[in-house]
């Protein structure tokens, strides 16, 4: 691997400092997930993080971008962006298929990234880039919010203190909301399976992250996938497409702690149930629901009943899990585990006995997703520590 440019003086130990200057590439006066979600998450922390510069396709788009969100520094190429001594951290939230570029330019010039999930589009882009991230000495986090978001994370020490007794096993149905009989103008490209954005690489992906970081991770798994509609309809326009990307994701398996596991994602929508999630003990359940599969951003509802209790009842969320003050109460934001998440990026970077690879893999990833990726000999998980982004091994599927 070539070396990188520049390298921070910090070490990629070190939390980062305060406040982080900011820099967003892919932000739009038009709006979008960095509009709705990452703007309100840092305005939200911002005595810790600065939204300093944001990048776009144009000079004009970037200007009016800039105006729009009170970005003093607007660029028209992230190339410019990246190389400004005011920005400490890139956040890269772009589709997909242009992941790998622009995280391979921030970290060539020495900077923090933050890239949405799925870090890129196939396991060896994600290598490479793990790789790099490594030699530029930096810290590198990849967006799977829903473990930070402090129902799940209330969730987690719940199963821990043992309110279920041993846990026997856990079953979850889910909906994708896209990949159904329709799509909208602008998510064409969700539907072709080779750009790397699919109902598997993001909305599974960041579930059964999620559900590993509450139970633990898979050591034997079963899949299947399938491609139902191959054919799709955009309502508003009447046009018809081929989807390629599999609208259906079954995953049964054994956890670590031995609990049987299932897990099933489909595309569209239910007129039943958006997402349920089941977690059955020897001395109790617990259930978590939703009005979407997105655990990442849906607010996530916690009921349970244990010992001679006859049936469920609501478990409120303490507040002491909130660490995002001026969100409190807001679960239904977008911003609302993202912001929880950002909160992570200040502290330091664990022992190397734990999980997190802030500057790229510590070793061999469990094969989380292996048997999904048909044809592939294995996929490397999101295994990640703090609540934040920092992935073990980072990838989505390989595209053939």
């Amino acid at each position: 691997m070539s070396p990188v440019a520049a390298t921070p003086t910090a070490s990629a130990a070190d939390p980062l400092r305060r406040p982080v200057g900011v820099g967003i590439i892919g932000l739009s006066a038009r709006g979008g997930w960095a509009a709705r979600a990452h703007v309100p998450a840092l305005e939200a922390l911002n005595d810790r993080f600065e939204l300093r510069a944001l990048s776009t396709s144009s000079t004009e788009s970037a200007r009016a971008a800039g105006e729009k969100y009170g970005v003093p520094l607007a660029f028209g190429s992230a190339d410019e962006l990246v190389h400004r001594d005011e920005v400490d951290l890139v956040v890269v939230t772009v589709k997909v298929p242009h992941h790998r570029e622009l995280v391979e330019a921030a970290l060539r010039a020495g900077k923090n990234v933050l890239c949405e999930w799925p870090l890129a589009n196939g396991l060896a882009e994600a290598e490479r880039l793990s790789g790099l991230a490594t030699s530029a000495g930096v810290r590198a986090f990849v967006g799977l919010q829903a473990r930070a978001n402090p129902a799940l994370q209330y969730l987690h020490d719940l199963v821990a203190k043992g309110y279920v007794g041993e846990v026997l096993s856990t079953s979850m149905i889910a909906s994708g909301a896209a990949w159904g009989a329709t799509f909208s103008t602008g998510d064409e490209y969700l539907l072709d399976r080779d750009n790397g954005a699919t109902l598997l690489t993001i909305l599974f992906g960041h579930t059964i992250d999620a559900l590993s970081m509450v139970l633990g991770e898979f050591t034997e798994a079963t899949a299947t996938t399938a491609v139902r509609r191959p054919r799709v309809a955009n309502p508003a326009t009447g046009e018809s497409a081929a989807m390629t990307a599999a609208d259906q994701v079954a995953v049964t398996g054994v956890l670590e702690s031995g609990a049987v596991a299932s897990v099933h994602y489909r595309g569209g929508s239910s007129r039943s149930t958006n997402l349920h999630w089941e977690i059955n003990g020897t001395d109790g359940d617990l259930v978590v629901t939703a009005p979407s599969g997105h655990l990442q951003l849906a607010p996530a509802t916690l009921r349970g009943a244990r010992g001679t209790d006859a049936q469920l009842t609501e478990i409120p969320v303490p507040t002491e899990y909130e660490k995002v003050p001026a969100l409190s109460g807001r679960f239904e934001e977008p911003s609302y585990a993202l912001a929880h998440a950002y909160t992570a990026l200040h502290e330091p970077r664990p022992p190397s006995r734990s999980p997190e690879a802030a500057t790229g893999p510590v070793g061999p990833a469990p094969s989380r997703l292996a048997p999904i990726c048909a044809g592939q000999p294995r996929i490397s998980a999101a295994v990640l520590f703090a609540g934040i982004f920092v992935p073990r091994a980072l990838s989505s599927c390989p595209a053939k």
